[in-house]
């Protein structure tokens, strides 16, 4: 009994000394630097993504619409073919998401709620209101507004006092569909691309090694582990 105990003894103790050829502080000081090259990769995306995106909101503060699309569509396609790791702000509270976070086209709704709303001013969809034209009468509140502050007639602050001026007359529903469906819907005018969490590209490479290397590195401890325990029972049953 003592002869074959020995003998595993040993035999766990050659196995231990094979494993321990290959040193896990060595793979550790290999994985570290490629953790650094993985992260510079996912922020070069990250800061290519930025650039795209801030390209559509320059694009929508210029109204032109082709461009627009141009620009939405090369920020599309980057995301989807990277991986993009983004921290985006929602009600106060930050969090990690894979994809471009919200982005509003907000010059470009405003431009057109404000051709709505002039046009409506001007050709009012029927004669049938009993308030008569809302629209002109709105229009001639918050015009002298817009002059006395400089508004433009597709500010923020002029479309709010004109909707505001608007909803203070009593409307029916056919009414009501006449003139508040007609406004354009806001999901229109917002964007929010996903990006997949693994991409062939060469931070979706780099990331594939690093887990590679720290599955090495986690079955070597277990292992290594495993060894120490067994060489322990070994040492107690002999006694």
């Amino acid at each position: 009994m003592v002869g074959k105990s020995s003998k595993i003894q040993q035999n766990l103790k050659i196995a231990l000394k094979k494993l321990s050829m290959v040193k896990t502080w060595q793979l550790i000081l290999i994985l570290l630097p490629l953790l650094f090259i993985t992260a510079t990769f996912m922020r070069f995306d990250h800061i290519k993504m930025v650039e795209l995106k801030e390209a559509v909101v320059k694009a929508d503060e210029g109204g032109n619409d082709a461009e627009i699309s141009r620009t939405l569509e090369e920020l599309k396609k980057f995301t989807r073919t990277h991986t993009v790791i983004n921290v985006v702000e929602r009600n106060g509270e930050s969090y990690v998401t894979f994809g471009t976070g919200p982005l509003y086209l907000e010059k470009q709704y405003l431009r057109k709620t404000g051709e709505i709303l002039e046009q409506a001013a001007a050709n009012p969809p029927s004669d049938d209101n009993p308030n008569g034209n809302v629209y002109a009468a709105a229009m001639s509140v918050c015009q002298p507004q817009a002059q006395a502050n400089g508004w433009a007639w597709n500010d923020p602050n002029y479309i709010n006092c004109y909707m505001t001026e608007i909803n203070k007359f009593p409307t029916s529903e056919k009414i009501e569909d006449e003139y508040v469906v007609a406004l354009p819907d806001t999901t229109l005018y917002r964007f929010d691309f996903a990006s997949p969490m693994w991409t062939p590209t060469l931070s979706g490479l780099f990331t594939i090694i690093c887990l590679v290397l720290i599955v090495i590195i986690i079955i070597k401890f277990i292992i290594w582990l495993f060894i120490r325990i067994a060489i322990l029972i070994v040492r107690i049953t002999k006694k």
